[in-house]
């Protein structure tokens, strides 16, 4: 097996020195070999088809145009995906200030625990998903996209792992922390959770 991945890291590699050189076709082989973890990496950020597309073709675009920073003997799916995450935090956070549509109705930060006006009623079910969003806005930014790749997109801890480039005992410890850290958060709305 070990052999085996040795043999298909040397033909990624190969592929990536051609595209250097501007060999479309090489361009072309590795993004038909990576456009589906770049898709599943964005989808489970914005859940979303159109933007993950875009991510996906922006992850590319900037592959072509630093192409020549990759170092030979790294990783080349982790660097890429580390390329397609860094654009899906940007396009979050853009996002966010915008229009409001990820995860949460309202900004993290605009909408505070000690805000004046009247709390979330839990019993409403739209207040309920207001409660939840603003609580899970509140987490860090690891704990809440691995709590959003597990619980809403169900990948799998293995899958989450390879994605981010991180242990998986890393992943399910942050997982652990995230449900903790929302119960916490919900307590003073919905009352102490099991």
């Amino acid at each position: 097996m070990g052999h085996q991945d040795t043999a298909e890291q040397a033909h990624i590699h190969a592929l990536v020195l051609s595209a250097r050189g501007g060999d479309r076709e090489a361009f072309k082989a590795i993004a038909r070999l990576y456009q589906k973890k770049v898709y599943l990496l964005a989808f489970s950020f914005f859940r979303n088809h159109e933007d993950a597309m875009d991510i996906v073709q922006e992850t590319f675009l900037r592959f072509y145009q630093k192409a020549a920073m990759f170092e030979q003997g790294k990783s080349f799916q982790n660097w890429l995906l580390q390329i397609a995450k860094n654009l899906c935090i940007d396009r979050y956070r853009k996002q966010h200030k915008k229009d409001r549509e990820f995860l949460v109705d309202a900004e993290p930060g605009e909408v505070g625990l000690d805000r004046s006006g009247p709390v979330p009623d839990p019993t409403s079910a739209s207040d309920l998903k207001d409660v939840f969003g603003l609580c899970l806005s509140r987490l860090s930014e690891r704990q809440r996209l691995i709590f959003v790749m597990r619980h809403y997109n169900q990948f799998q801890y293995t899958e989450i792992a390879q994605i981010l480039n991180i242990a998986v005992g890393t992943v399910k410890s942050l997982n652990f922390k995230a449900i903790q850290n929302l119960k916490m958060h919900m307590s003073p709305y919905v009352g102490a959770l099991p």
